[in-house]
């Protein structure tokens, strides 16, 4: 039985080596890449909420954050999508997520927790809206610390020319 489980357990690490990471960097690329393209089809709005950035993001001028996050998003879906630079762009895109949270999705307004985690929540009625950006960002940490698994370009570059088995 123990060697049963052993043998089991094996397999279902080795899919998720092919599968697991596969599957978050499929869904977060699509995300992140429609987000750009809404940006780049739309009007910058970034103006309008400067001043909710967090230093020292708030320093930058909002049409260079609006450029920078538009094409963070766009060129950062697709490597993700395809696995190339993955840690990089994951990591870029955890903080460009930080940011969108603390200057669009926080709550303008809380003085308990319990009003905060009202803020938890995928809504547009005035208390906080920043659970799917929670969750984009807990589904961005195996991509930063494991890499984006076998079925990737970076995985194939490591393997290639690096001479290593995990990227």
């Amino acid at each position: 039985m123990k060697n049963i489980l052993r043998k089991t357990f094996s397999g279902i690490d080795w899919l998720g080596l092919w599968l697991g990471m596969l599957a978050l960097r499929l869904v977060l690329g699509w995300e992140f890449f429609d987000a750009g393209l809404e940006k780049f089809r739309g009007a910058n709005w970034f103006a309008d909420i400067q001043d909710k950035f967090p230093a020292p993001f708030n320093a930058v001028p909002p049409e260079i954050s609006w450029q920078m996050a538009t094409w963070f998003e766009l060129v950062g879906g697709i490597a993700l999508i395809i696995g190339l630079g993955t840690r990089f762009f994951g990591a870029s895109l955890f903080i460009l997520t930080i940011v969108a949270t603390a200057s669009v999705h926080w709550p303008g307004e809380w003085a308990t927790l319990a009003e905060l985690v009202r803020g938890y929540a995928i809504t547009d009625q005035g208390q906080g809206n920043f659970k799917l950006p929670v969750i984009f960002m807990a589904m961005l940490l195996p991509l930063i610390f494991s890499g984006p698994g076998k079925l990737s370009l970076d995985h194939l570059i490591a393997r290639r020319f690096l001479g290593r088995q995990h990227a």
